[in-house]
């Protein structure tokens, strides 16, 4: 009978300590207050599709008129196309195809990245519209002031900074300079002061383009960035970049056109036109 209060003590003991695993078990945290943090929802998109597959042979055959002369060897290997160096496909991918014509080369890119978040509290779209917008500012472009024609006030200077005048890429992160990349090499024209927002009359194609602008017509968010360029004594170059995102995944489509003589001039409202076209097609695929 001695012992029984200390097997009693012992008894008391045991309990108490099973009482405070069981709290900890149950996530009751010993401090009354603290606050409990939701992690930000995931993106949409959990991988990407394959680049290469990811443009219709059709929808190629009339981006790359050139490649319907060429025999049906050449042409496979102009329709595969040729995959972007990515160390994480689930990440980024890409894919550029191109074609030489009787009148002008043809070529096209494009470029898929899926961001990702690793900040609990930032969501998966709310990082990729960051990635975006990064892009949108390095294209001189603002979602709130859609570029127009410039007027006088434009060409001396004096316009508000509403006015949507092209801003110097310079200006824009360095890791939105992808997105003004004119050719699928990798050259990247905006960088170097070509000049990112093209204004009606900067272009001197048959048909004349529309000016950069913000699209409100697709994925989320968008924008298209039309670059024409002569370069000296040689042939136009003439490319147009649609740049969109939907959820956490962004998109940049650049399709350009090099003509084979001097007096040849790229029609810059047909490639603006298929352009876009095309990322509205991959918008759709993404989606189903």
């Amino acid at each position: 009978m001695a012992y029984v209060p200390g097997v009693a003590l012992l008894a008391a003991l045991a309990v108490g300590c099973s009482a405070g695993a069981d709290s900890d078990a149950n996530g009751t945290d010993s401090k009354a207050g603290t606050p409990t943090v939701t992690p930000a929802p995931p993106g949409k998109y959990l991988t990407l599709p394959a680049p290469c597959r990811a443009v219709p042979r059709s929808t190629l055959k009339d981006l790359l008129p050139g490649a319907a002369e060429l025999p049906g060897d050449q042409q496979d290997k102009v329709f595969r196309g040729s995959a972007a160096v990515t160390y994480d496909t689930d990440r980024k991918v890409g894919c550029s195809w191109k074609a030489d014509g009787p009148n002008a080369t043809r070529s096209l890119s494009i470029d898929l990245e899926r961001v990702v978040s690793y900040d609990p509290a930032v969501s998966d779209d709310d990082r990729a519209d960051t990635v975006y917008a990064k892009k949108e500012k390095a294209a001189g472009l603002s979602a709130s002031a859609p570029p127009g024609p410039p007027d006088e006030k434009d060409k001396k200077g004096e316009a508000s900074e509403g006015s949507g005048k092209a801003k110097d890429p310079a200006d824009g992160d360095a890791d939105a300079t992808d997105s003004a990349d004119p050719s699928p090499s990798g050259s990247d024209d905006a960088s170097s002061g070509e000049g990112t927002g093209g204004t009606p009359g900067s272009s001197s194609s048959p048909e004349e383009a529309l000016p950069s602008r913000i699209l409100d017509d697709l994925g989320d968010a968008a924008f298209l960035q039309d670059l024409p360029k002569k370069a000296g004594s040689t042939a136009q170059h003439h490319t147009v970049s649609v740049v969109f995102r939907t959820s956490n995944v962004v998109v940049t489509v650049r399709y350009a056109e090099q003509p084979a003589l001097v007096t040849q001039v790229p029609d810059g409202r047909e490639l603006q036109e298929k352009a876009q076209a095309l990322a509205r097609k991959l918008a759709e695929t993404l989606s189903e």
